[in-house]
Order: structure tokens, then C-alpha cells, then sequence
């Protein structure tokens, strides 16, 4: 039995660290049985570029948002209005969401939660998928997509306990397994608890590798494989069967075109 293609469900492959070799890190991930990549942005120019690369390149499945350290409500109108126009180039809104680390301010994350707000109205209105960061927000990404009825959703490198991700499993909500798991005793002890039902892949490349301060590629996308195997205590085979047919279920046969 031939086994099953690999998804990476998030990377930043418009990143500038890949413009000399973008071509080579795509064939090492072919080689390892990858067939589709979602690249998401970070603003307005990834977005553009990131269409300008899945021109290029067949693998490459585009995404579109705004990183949530950018408090910029002009900008974020500015993306909303470039994302439906071109509506039915996307696979999913994302990078969106937000991140309690960085923007400590109140009034800050205010403006950050009213953007993040905007951008899941506006995958529901197009009825797609949310590529979503919840870094040290776990507890209040999920609230606010479970007000506004978000269903399709994954969190990506979810960096909260089980505790706080159970509403999230409990509304069939997806979490991405980055290689940096197998460094991190928070993420080994979270996907411990996390149904397999509910786990995607991811490298964030060109961050969360195995290897701190490394660039990262979907190649190592094994790594999170490998690491899921050792934790749930089940054959990779199973892990990669299992992960391939819930991208598919939160991203549709779309991803596949």
C-alpha cells in the first residue's frame, strides 16, 4: 500500500530567506512525499507574492492575513478589500489572530482583537478556513472565534494547555504539529491530550524547526510526523493517514487542485 501525500498546512515560504533556493526547498519536499504547501502572510506583500508563487509553483496553495502584531486598521481594510476581490484564489485567512506576548497594552490588544474580529467575519462570509496564532491568547482566540461561530478553524503551534484548547477539540477545531515539538515539553504535553482526530502538520517554516535559531523547511515536516508516532504510541504510517484526511476535511478537496 502506497502511503499517503503529506500536507504542510503552515509555512511563510514567501519569506525572503527562501528567495535564493525557494525551488530547491521545494523539490527536498516532493523527495519526502509533499504534494500541497500553504504559504501564509503576514501582510499585504506576502499576500501578493504568495499568489505570484503559486503561479510558479503548482505545490504552493496561497494564504492571505495579517500578522497580529500589526495594529494598523487601514492596513487591515486594505487586505480585506484585496482578499475579496481575489476570493477564489485563497485556500484560507491566515495569518491571523493574536498574540498576547507581543502587544502587552490593553488598549493595544483591544485594536489587535477587533482586527482579528474583521478577518474572521470575512472567512466565514467566504466561507474559508481560519490559519490562525494564539500566542500566550490561547484562552481568548478561542472565545472570540467561538462568539463570532467560526467552524473551520486550526491553530496553528497552539501554545496553551490542554485545558484551555478542550473548547476547541469540543467545536471540531484542528491543532498543527510543528517540528519544534520535539523541544518542547509544553507541545509534547498538549498534543498528549489532543485527539489525533483534531491534529494537522505544520513547519512554520522558516521558524519552529527541531534545531533552535535553523532555518526550518517543510521537508522536516517528518519530524512533527515522527514526533506525533512517538507520543500517541502509534505507527507514522497511521499518523500520516490520519493527518492527510483531516487536512482534507477542514480544507476540502480544494487543497487538492
Amino acid at each position: 500500500m502506497s502511503q499517503n501525500p503529506i500536507i504542510d498546512t503552515h509555512t511563510h515560504l514567501c519569506d525572503p530567506t527562501f528567495d535564493t533556493d525557494r525551488a530547491e526547498v521545494l523539490e527536498r519536499a516532493q523527495k519526502i512525499g509533499i504534494t500541497k504547501i500553504i504559504s501564509v502572510s503576514e501582510n499585504s506583500v506576502d499576500a501578493r507574492k504568495n499568489l505570484e508563487l503559486a503561479q510558479q509553483f503548482p505545490i504552493f496553495k496561497p494564504a492571505a492575513g495579517l500578522f497580529p502584531t500589526n495594529l494598523d486598521l487601514n492596513s487591515a481594510q486594505e487586505l480585506i478589500d484585496f482578499i475579496r476581490d481575489t476570493k477564489d484564489k485563497w485556500i484560507a485567512i491566515g495569518e491571523v489572530g493574536l498574540d498576547f506576548w507581543a502587544v502587552q497594552d490593553e488598549k493595544d490588544r483591544e485594536i489587535q482583537k477587533e482586527i482579528f474580529g474583521q478577518f474572521v467575519d470575512l472567512a466565514i462570509k467566504l466561507k474559508l478556513p481560519l490559519n490562525v496564532h494564539s500566542r500566550s491568547a490561547s484562552r481568548q482566540v478561542i472565545e472570540l472565534l467561538l462568539k463570532k461561530g467560526a467552524r473551520k478553524v486550526q491553530l496553528h503551534a497552539f501554545d496553551g494547555r490542554a485545558s484551555s484548547a478542550a473548547p476547541a477539540v469540543e467545536a471540531g477545531y484542528y491543532f498543527s504539529v510543528p517540528p519544534s515539538t520535539a523541544r518542547s515539553a509544553q507541545k509534547q504535553k498538549l498534543f498528549k491530550q489532543i485527539p489525533l482526530a483534531n491534529m494537522l502538520v505544520e513547519t512554520d517554516s522558516p521558524m519552529l524547526g527541531a534545531v533552535p535559531n535553523e532555518r526550518n523547511e517543510p521537508a522536516n515536516i517528518l519530524i512533527s510526523i515522527d514526533e506525533i508516532a512517538r507520543i500517541k504510541q502509534l505507527p507514522a504510517d497511521i499518523i500520516r493517514q490520519v493527518v492527510y484526511e483531516n487536512t482534507l476535511k477542514l480544507y476540502s478537496k480544494k487543497i487538492l487542485e
